[in-house]
């Protein structure tokens, strides 16, 4: 199963998140199968390439909780019900 989940990067204090597609079984910093997009929440910035993301969820990767709330304030899945 595919998760979209965040990837911690950065230096200490001033962490900055990957959102990645992983496989559930991978841990926190492992091998990503691709990577979907950007959070700091220190500036408060995302970066998402929606047509990945979208093709993710099309194919029954579940977010996290934490990027569920992210894409959910960008309207992500907004645009996923049009496609259907």
């Amino acid at each position: 199963m595919v998760k979209l989940r965040l990837k911690r990067c950065g230096r200490k204090q001033r962490a900055v998140y990957r959102i990645i597609a992983i496989d559930v079984r991978c841990r926190r910093e492992g091998r990503d199968l691709r990577k979907v997009g950007f959070y700091d929440p220190i500036k408060n910035q995302t970066y998402l390439n929606v047509p990945a993301i979208l093709y993710f969820l099309e194919k029954g990767a579940q977010p996290t909780g934490t990027v569920h709330d992210i894409l959910k304030k960008a309207g992500v899945f907004t645009e996923l019900h049009l496609n259907q």
